[in-house]
């Protein structure tokens, strides 16, 4: 870590000489992640790019996009954080990377890290609601797609461009360095080159490691034992990763062609199978190693993981013919990980998958302008060693798609189909082949009423496949503390999503709010039975009628320019709700509580300095076997000095976060009740554009 900070400046200082164009201004925001986005795609997003994304950016994907509205995270420590949309997580969440996926294996358990890396990213888009007509069925809860552009598309404006961001924060000892370099070359080459490394010791927190109800549940059942509380700090929450990329493209007016290869190497703490070995009692004498400035029990357990990723890209414009232009995109992954239970090997994942898919973008047809395509996919999975609680995999998926829109008098008609067929072959552990077909339907309504209101109406049918681990899972899961059992007999699952959307701004306001409604038949969940084995408690994989209805507020008050300053007032609110329909309890675990959030921003060509308060209310519409949790705050300060050295540019910037030292506990996450999130902690950084 501290050889790439120092390789970080060195680079930067030893090019900036020869970065002689302008200082880098913000591009406008184009969203590729919807091929109907150009129009006012009917469907709900959110984009992040620029100042914004340099302020939010985190360790982890999850965290990165957590503070918009109706997206929270599903945290596994501060290495580890999944995007939940909606009420909707894991599988039904796609991440995909430059509009493929992210082929890791972080939908197979939450203690598996996505290898997207938020710290690269130029802009990040969140489509909110089923994307299944262009990523097919298992984003029936949405994409969280991160544009890198290490394969560049268009010619830039300047013959070398880039950045660099180191920070450090005092919480854990964190360090980040991160950097990025765009080149030209005559008049049609293009390169790019990233690389970043992160790495903490385990964090401190506010108060105990374990919630207050599992505190009681345990004093119950120790028969007048007592048993000191672990509090303060969240052993095995370290982690050590890094990265790096090439790029490199070929562009002409008529089109492009470029490829990228890229590595990525982390090692981080799992903080949910630590705890496992406390309650079994297996401590014992404690045997230390040491892991960077820290020492760490023996027995607690990590993820060694490391990914070799190469894409493709191409694309051909300005066509004659029906066929105006065409993008081939292909991504090609060797991915592994090891479990390690203290010094020994527990479990050896590997996923070695690819995905490529095919576009026409066409002229008007029937009065319709859009692109049908063609998306193929296929993973061969495998787990060896104790934890291996799935059988070995081989997966492949088909389809084919079409969206379009058009235009009418006073609104635009937004439209599209999927066809998918999803096979499963695990005959290497002596069971049947399953074949599933998934079929999605969606139709959109975009009404610009004035010139400052829009409005918006989306109706989606879609199908969902599961997955090999609803499938396939049996077994133990230290990570997640569970005992997980899949059934071969899971059907598709069915999705009727209806959203209204409503856009408003002027001058001083800027208001958006989403209103939804998702009725899902055989929704797959993880249904606690109450039973024990292997001193873990058994979730079953089931079916069953479901619900989801939610409501996403977020308004931008522009409230005035003060000695040439811009004063902005944010205001947040969501809201979801999900029910499963059986006899008794009806709620579903792990649905995240409802959020308020109030901001101030204020903002000059030098300083910026933006409060925030988000207030986290108390989730106690629980599952069976399923703790609540309490209610807290987040505060957080953000000040940044920007200067201006002849074309470069360097900002200066300090970020507390959780400033009250509130307790916080994540209630979409698997480990809420032993890994709270970090306490006080505060980041102190610097970027340099040029």
């Amino acid at each position: 870590m501290k050889n790439f900070a120092v390789c970080v400046v060195s680079l930067i200082c030893s090019l900036s000489a020869f970065a002689e164009q302008p200082a880098k201004q913000l591009e406008e925001v184009v969203v590729r992640s919807h091929l109907l986005s150009e129009g006012g795609a009917a469907q709900p997003l959110n984009v992040i790019s620029g100042d914004e994304l340099t302020s939010k950016v985190a360790g982890s994907l999850g965290e990165t996009v957590a503070t918009e509205p109706g997206i929270s995270s599903a945290s596994f420590g501060t290495a580890v954080g999944r995007p939940v949309i909606h009420g909707l997580a894991g599988a039904r969440v796609k991440t995909t990377e430059d509009r493929i996926d992210s082929l890791d294996l972080a939908t197979a358990s939450a203690d598996h890290a996505v290898t997207v890396e938020p710290f690269i990213a130029n802009q990040i888009t969140v489509l909110k609601g089923p994307s299944t007509l262009l990523y097919g069925s298992a984003a029936i809860g949405g994409v969280v797609d991160v544009e890198t552009g290490r394969i560049a598309r268009e010619l830039p404006d300047q013959d070398l461009q880039g950045r660099v961001e180191l920070r450090f924060g005092d919480n854990a000892d964190a360090k980040t360095a991160a950097a990025r370099l765009d080149g030209r070359l005559g008049e049609n080459l293009v390169w790019h080159l990233d690389a970043f490394a992160r790495e903490a010791n385990d964090y401190d927190i506010s108060g105990f490691v374990e919630s207050a109800p599992l505190r009681a549940s345990e004093a119950a059942g120790e028969n007048g034992e007592e048993e000191e509380e672990q509090r303060d700090i969240l052993e095995s929450s370290f982690f050590d990763n890094d990265g790096v990329a090439f790029g490199a493209s070929w562009i002409s007016d008529k089109g492009f062609i470029g490829a990228s290869i890229s590595t990525i190497d982390s090692t981080y703490g799992l903080v949910g199978g630590h705890h496992h070995g406390e309650e079994e009692g297996e401590h014992g004498e404690e045997d230390h190693e040491e892991h960077g400035d820290e020492e760490v029990e023996e027995e607690s357990g990590q993820i060694e993981m490391k990914q070799t990723r190469f894409d493709i890209e191409a694309g051909l414009n300005e066509l004659s013919g029906l066929v105006e232009s065409i993008n081939f995109r292909l991504g090609v992954n060797d991915y592994e990980h090891q479990e390690i239970e203290g010094t020994e090997l527990g479990t050896q994942f590997e996923n070695d998958a690819w995905e490529g898919r095919l576009e026409f973008h066409h002229k008007q047809v029937l009065g319709f302008e859009g692109a049908f395509g063609v998306q193929l996919s296929a993973r061969d999975y495998s787990a060896i060693g104790e934890e291996a609680f799935v059988a070995p995999v081989d997966s492949e998926t088909q389809s084919l798609f079409w969206v379009g829109e058009r235009e009418f008098d006073g609104f635009d008609l937004e439209t599209g189909f999927r066809l998918e067929s999803v096979e499963h072959d695990s005959s290497v552990a002596g069971l049947d082949k399953l074949d599933f077909s998934a079929g999605s339907v969606s139709i959109g309504v975009v009404a610009p009423l004035s010139d400052a209101v829009t409005v918006s109406a989306l109706y989606d049918f879609s199908n969902r496949a599961p997955t090999i681990e609803e499938l396939f899972s049996d077994g133990p899961h230290l990570a997640t503390q569970s005992f997980e059992i899949g059934d071969l007999s899971l059907q598709e699952e069915t999705a009727n999503a209806l959203s209204f959307t409503a856009n408003y701004q002027s001058d001083w306001i800027d208001l958006n709010a989403t209103a939804y409604v998702m009725d899902f038949d055989d929704f797959i969940y993880q249904a606690a039975t109450g039973a024990i084995e292997d001193d873990l408690p058994v979730f079953l994989y089931k079916q069953d009628d479901a619900r989801f209805t939610g409501l996403d507020l977020e308004a931008v008050i522009h409230l005035a320019e003060i000695f040439n300053s811009d004063i902005d007032l944010t205001l947040l609110y969501d809201t979801v709700d999900a029910e499963i329909d059986v006899s008794g309890n009806q709620n579903l675990p792990r649905i995240p509580a409802s959020r308020m959030g109030v901001g101030l921003k204020w903002q000059n060509e030098e300083w910026s300095a933006k409060l925030n308060w988000l207030y986290v209310d108390k989730q106690d519409q629980v599952a069976d076997f399923e703790f609540l949790t309490e209610s807290y705050n987040d505060i957080s300060l953000r000040i940044n000095r920007r200067f201006e050295f002849g074309d470069r540019e360097l900002d200066v910037f300090v970020h507390g976060k959780n400033l009250s030292d509130d307790e916080q506990r994540h209630h979409a996450s698997f480990v809420k009740d032993f890994a709270p999130a970090p306490g006080r902690r505060i980041e102190a950084g610097i970027q340099l554009l040029f």
